[in-house]
């Protein structure tokens, strides 16, 4: 059994920073960083890099090996690993046992630990990887004074971001050189993910290595899927509940959120977002952004119930809505343009629950202001990806790579006896990339760049295309000389029977079914339209 011997007086709110040690890869701001606290008339101790660094900029700094009395040895693999150093951090100030230690064994106090590790997963980014250059790169002395000043925040600040810098010198400015507890227990469980993630990266790499027995000169190939794989997310919110009322739910977000993905997003008004909005708007953006035109794409219940591409964002709204306007009430609308005036006017005229798009023009948000119950997200542009897609499954996860192919035209294969026109090409390459976005089985018909009718999540795929068929009938839109895809093979020729006797002039499918010559035979016994 293990018996707390707790603090003998209360945990101290203010600490005063008197003696400072930086030691880092990063070295963003870090010259910044150490001149304000030398004007708090801070000592800095440091090492190697660091320390050549801040000298050079007429910055005072105490070599961490004339403070312990050992020079860095192994190729710098022993720098701060000693006593002189982790006692000075570890020490706790509220107890008395602990200050007699450290004045016993001429040990200096440090309140104050700058440290970012070694930059593991840049240096194991790319292809070829030699082992010994990965291994080299496995920080030892970062993590243990990250993590030994972070278990002992009630008395050492740890900083591990240089975003925090700027934070720790105002309050330094505020309080006579002093940190607040607040502030040290959040940078503490900050430095906790840190060393958290850095292990995690390492155990990736070294788990997905493939065709090594360990040795240093090897340059083994990696496998898409480690053995291990570590997964680290930071929480944007808690959520008022999950997909259903009795649900409890929270949103997070990767901790280095790629350009472009809808966890980049800036909210800018509206409610507070639900887990529905959040999945829906997701659905929503995914799809937009794989346009190079302007597009707008409708989501109702994770599946796009109109999409169009146009010269302009509101063409582009009209036409989406046009296909299900029943469905898109109380909607996700995406654009991949800025938001204008007009098209705001346009939008506000429906229930919305969330409007994405890269910007919005000033006239725009004057136009969505009378309405601040919509939520406005804007997601800058790019081309970032996830690196994986994830299913929960009961006790485990499928893992998966991220569905990001837009097929092209010179990959498919004409098996009809007619070349398709132009336009028809047009619309079938517009058709199968609104179908990766519809849930399977999925229908979906196409015309002039909008979709005319879609059948979403059915058990047969003969179904999804009647109910298609049916929403465009509905929306009274024509569908003669229409573009389908399907987003796997019909199985058998019916599915196909509906769509042409619907009015489709062409078909995209993947094919390989067992039935394959009979459903391409069927082609030949219809008349298209």
């Amino acid at each position: 059994m293990i018996k707390s011997q707790g603090p003998t007086t209360g945990t101290p709110d203010l600490l005063t920073i008197k003696r400072a040690l930086i030691s880092v890869s990063d070295k963003t701001e870090v010259i910044e960083f150490a001149k304000a606290l030398q004007a708090h008339g801070v000592q800095i101790l440091s090492t190697g890099g660091t320390a050549k660094l801040l000298a050079a900029e007429g910055i005072a700094v105490v070599e961490v090996a004339s403070t312990t009395g050992f020079p860095e040895i192994l190729d710098g693999r022993v720098k701060t690993l000693h006593p002189k150093v982790h006692g000075g951090i570890l020490a706790r100030r509220d107890k008395p046992q602990h200050l007699a230690a450290l004045e016993e064994h001429g040990i200096q106090a440090i309140d104050l630990v700058a440290v970012n590790l070694y930059p593991f997963d840049q240096a194991t980014a790319g292809e070829n990887i030699l082992l010994e250059d990965a291994v080299e790169n496995i920080d030892i002395g970062g993590p243990a004074m990250v993590r030994a000043s972070a278990k002992n925040y009630t008395g050492v600040t740890i900083v591990v971001d240089p975003s925090d810098y700027a934070q720790v010198i105002t309050e330094m400015n505020t309080h006579a050189a002093a940190t607040r507890l607040a502030t040290r227990f959040r940078l503490a469980t900050k430095a906790f993910a840190h060393t958290s993630r850095y292990d995690g990266a390492i155990a990736a790499f070294l788990t997905s290595l493939d065709g090594t027995e360990g040795r240093l000169e090897d340059t083994p190939a990696r496998k898409t899927y480690p053995e291990v794989l570590s997964l680290q997310v930071s929480k944007v919110q808690d959520m008022r509940y999950g997909e259903n009322p009795h649900q409890s739910a929270a949103f997070y977000r990767d901790l280095q959120t790629p350009a472009g993905l809808l966890a980049s997003y800036t909210q800018l008004q509206g409610k507070e977002l639900s887990y529905n909005n959040i999945a829906d708007a997701d659905a929503a953006w995914e799809c937009v952004r794989t346009f190079d035109v302007p597009a707008c794409v409708i989501v109702k219940h994770a599946n796009p119930c109109g999409v169009a591409i146009a010269a302009d964002t509101l063409e582009a709204y009209q036409k989406a809505l046009q296909t299900d306007p029943t469905s898109a009430f109380g909607g996700i609308i995406a654009f991949n343009r800025e938001v204008d005036a007009q098209t705001a006017a346009a939008v506000s005229k429906q229930f919305v629950e969330v409007v994405l798009a890269p910007q919005f023009s000033n006239e725009a948000k004057a136009v969505f202001a009378a309405k601040q119950n919509v939520r406005l997200l804007e997601i800058p542009m790019g081309s970032g990806e996830n690196p994986y897609d994830f299913k929960r499954v009961g006790g485990g996860l499928l893992v998966q790579s991220p569905d990001n192919r837009n097929v092209a035209r010179d990959a498919l294969k004409v098996v009809s006896a007619v070349e398709p026109t132009a336009q028809q090409w047009d619309d079938l390459l517009f058709a199968w990339r609104v179908a990766k976005f519809v849930k399977s089985n999925a229908i979906v018909f196409c015309s002039n760049g909008m979709t005319v009718g879609v059948g979403a999540g059915q058990m047969s795929r003969v179904d999804s295309a009647r109910i298609a068929s049916i929403k465009a009938q509905n929306a009274g839109l024509n569908m003669v000389g229409s573009a389908v895809a399907s987003d796997a093979f019909f199985p058998f020729r019916d599915g196909l029977d509906v769509v042409v006797d619907a009015g489709a002039s062409c078909v995209i499918q993947p094919g390989g079914s067992m039935r394959d010559d009979e459903v391409i035979a069927t082609q030949h016994a219809h008349t298209w339209h």
